[in-house]
């Protein structure tokens, strides 16, 4: 199945460059751009999209904003910003929009192709753990909701708060399996459970819940 791309970006090199790397990649195509946050949310409101490269930074109606209403509107498309920046500021503003993960703008080809296709199948685009390290860090200067109750309320067993402990992580399902001893099936059907019971869209926004709440310690 080909996975449907496109690129929300204000530079046109920057939008012809990613059209082109992705374009030279099997199963991915490229069905339309967007010069800032507006034409990005009529785009996908015109387009079928799957993945969504989105520029954080842009004139207008930036790019965070624009994730906002382009995820409140249904699953699809993810979302992945685009930074120039490994710890830029804006980054955690935009996870919390609904992104599901960001990228440095100087990626290769083959490694922009492995995190479509991972953000396409619903993973969390994690590596190379600097997403983790950016909301470790902001969520250290900030104040913690309360996780204890918000965890009753979603009514979580034990194995699937060890799983969201572990989806915070950035493991994949397979290290999630040895770490708890159980099959890969089984932890698929966890991580299922997790984000239905907390109404998350995915693993990436698990783990800002995970930081969110205090589950996990910044710096743990």
């Amino acid at each position: 199945m080909t996975i449907r791309v496109a690129v929300a970006d204000d530079h046109e090199f920057v939008r012809a460059g990613f059209t082109t790397m992705l374009l030279s990649q099997p199963g991915i195509t490229v069905v339309g751009d967007a010069v800032n946050g507006d034409d990005a949310v009529r785009l996908c409101q015109r387009e079928q999209i799957d993945v969504l490269l989105m520029d954080i930074r842009m004139p207008g109606l930036d790019g965070i904003e624009a994730t906002r209403q382009i995820t409140a509107a249904g699953d699809r498309p993810r979302v992945i910003m685009l930074t120039t920046f490994d710890l830029d500021e804006y980054v955690y503003d935009a996870l919390g929009a609904g992104a599901s993960g960001f990228l440095l703008k100087d990626i290769t080809a083959e490694d922009l192709a492995a995190a479509v296709r991972v953000v396409a199948a619903g993973e969390a685009l994690l590596a190379p753990g600097i997403t983790k390290r950016l909301i470790a860090e902001v969520m250290r200067l900030r104040p913690r909701k309360a996780v204890h109750k918000q965890l009753e309320q979603a009514a979580l067993t034990r194995r699937e708060v060890d799983t969201l402990l572990l989806i915070a992580e950035g493991i994949s399902n397979a290290e999630i399996a040895a770490r708890l001893s159980i099959s890969e099936e089984t932890v698929k059907t966890h991580v299922s459970r997790v984000l239905i019971k907390l109404d998350l869209r995915d693993r990436t926004q698990a783990v800002v819940y995970a930081y969110e709440t205090g589950l996990v310690n910044p710096r743990s």
